[in-house]
């Protein structure tokens, strides 16, 4: 069975709890982390991959595994992924993303006029990024 992490029509809010107003680089450092991978791909290229695509690519540059290897991605979605709801960028950095009508994704800073836009759009589906911490 495989699985899947790709949302349509779709933004992702950053967290209630995200700490930042705005939207933050993730720092870069010598390994590169997963929110600074999800943030060069997503800036680099928006609305080129899915989700899927994003987590897959991500994963492989941080193996040293060939991004286009098809057998270990389906062995990477052989069982549940985490969904960009988990990501860093909207749990920490202040990014939201926009999953489109072909599920491919795109990331708008919270104090940008298109993450308003989308937010308040009623024709998309809207959900929130995982809280970092548990409410006590």
């Amino acid at each position: 069975m495989t699985h899947t992490t790709n949302y349509v029509n779709t933004f992702i809010e950053v967290s209630d709890d995200c700490p930042v107003e705005y939207g933050v680089e993730p720092p870069i450092a010598e390994n590169l982390s997963i929110a600074a991978l999800h943030y060069r791909l997503l800036s680099d290229e928006p609305y080129t991959r899915t989700s899927d695509d994003l987590l897959f690519e991500t994963h492989a540059l941080r193996k040293s595994i060939d991004p286009a290897d098809a057998d270990a991605r389906a062995e990477f979605f052989s069982k549940g992924q985490a969904c960009l709801r988990a990501s860093p960028l909207s749990k920490r950095y202040g990014w939201g993303t926009h999953h489109d009508e072909q599920g491919r994704v795109a990331m708008f800073p919270r104090d940008s006029e298109e993450y308003a836009a989308l937010a308040a759009d009623p024709s998309i589906e809207h959900k929130r990024a995982m809280r970092s911490s548990r409410r006590s």
